[in-house]
């Protein structure tokens, strides 16, 4: 398996060297309401986009796991304490158990 990760992750950097070598031209980068002007690289550009985007989707779905998260860790919670207490029950079973056998 891992094997076959590392195939895809060095396919990706190929494609992606590929890419930049391929759109090496000058764009200039502008945002509407300031006024400068960036030039960079086409590569550069499209995979800033792509990476800005895949941060504010991670932020976005981190955001709305809040509750998900929230509910496992309040079950983690109470799964602990009621192995907790089936635990302190078994070890007082025995004993109980132990005298109900002598009143036989």
């Amino acid at each position: 398996m891992r094997v076959l990760f590392w195939f895809f992750v060095l396919l990706l950097a190929a494609l992606l060297a590929l890419f930049a070598a391929s759109n090496r031209a000058i764009v200039p980068l502008g945002l509407w309401p300031l006024s400068f002007v960036v030039e960079a690289p086409l590569y550069l550009a499209i995979l800033l986009a792509l990476l800005i985007g895949f941060v504010a989707g991670a932020v976005a779905a981190w955001v709305g796991g809040g509750r998900r998260r929230q509910e496992s860790r309040r079950r983690r919670r109470r799964i602990a304490a009621l192995e907790r207490e089936l635990a302190a029950t078994q070890a007082a079973l025995p004993a109980a158990g132990s005298s109900l056998a002598t009143r036989s």
